[in-house]
């Protein structure tokens, strides 16, 4: 078994295979959002590094279903800056696009840092690792993230705290970034917060994730809670810490609607 979500191929890392870590929980074919938004972040990472700037805004577009097979990711800097820039990825199967991402860096600076008013989630040693998954879900990406349910239940409709912790490493030999584990788990909260049975979708376009400070350490907090209208539109909002404190917040666009019989 593969022991990464993705495993490289050529061109320098632009073309990837996913395994089967990134498999969502709907469909045995399509990955679960997660993943493709955590590479999306690596190769923007990547792109015109500076020791002297840091994320504040990641924006994840959705375009299509993303395959668990081969995809290709790109980044460019979009709009340059001393104090401001822009970077873009996009990732694509076989030429389509099928998510994308803007994110947004700004200047390191020395100043007085304030401390979020934020309550604090209960640390995750206490608690104990989820080991049964729900029952008629699609295995992959569940099994490849470790979950400790801090509030709410993972199947309950209603808010959720959960503490997360990566299993495998997003590309062989590579400790992932603050960053990537964040993206990598954020596209959760619609789950976890789900408020209707099964029998409903609650599919998100989009992820947005705001960060006031650099995550660190292996674990991440996903404290979430949705709300939906009566016309189908919903709001999965999530709030996003380590061990320290928090560091930003999450909101997915949903699409609320019955599953076809």
């Amino acid at each position: 078994m593969s022991t990464s979500f993705y495993e490289p191929l050529e061109d320098e890392g632009r073309r990837w295979r996913a395994t089967r870590h990134t498999t969502g929980p709907w469909d045995p074919r399509s990955q679960h959002g997660g993943p493709p938004s955590a590479l999306l972040a690596r190769a923007a990472e990547r792109t015109a590094p500076r020791d002297d700037v840091v994320v504040a805004r990641v924006t994840v577009e959705i375009l299509g279903a993303v395959p668990v097979g081969e995809v290709e990711v790109a980044a460019r800097l979009a709009r340059p800056g001393r104090s401001v820039e822009l970077v873009e990825a996009v990732l694509r199967d076989g030429g389509r696009a099928v998510a994308r991402a803007a994110v947004w860096r700004v200047r390191r600076t020395e100043g007085v840092g304030v401390p979020s008013r934020t309550a604090a989630p209960p640390p995750p040693d206490a608690l104990p690792a989820l080991e049964d998954l729900p029952p008629g879900w699609v295995d992959g990406y569940l099994s490849a993230v470790e979950w400790r349910i801090a509030a709410g239940g993972f199947v309950e409709p209603g808010p959720c705290t959960a503490w997360t912790r990566l299993r495998h490493p997003l590309v062989p030999d590579e400790e992932p970034s603050g960053l990537q584990r964040v993206l990598a788990v954020a596209d959760s909260g619609n789950g976890l917060s789900n408020e209707l049975p099964m029998t409903w979708f609650f599919i998100n376009p989009e992820l947005t994730v705001h960060l006031h400070r650099e995550p660190v350490g292996e674990w991440v907090c996903v404290d979430a809670v949705t709300a939906v209208s009566e016309h189908g539109c919903g709001l999965a909002t999530t709030a996003l810490s380590d061990v320290e404190g928090p560091v930003g917040v999450g909101a997915q666009s949903l699409l609320v609607a019955p599953r076809p019989t």
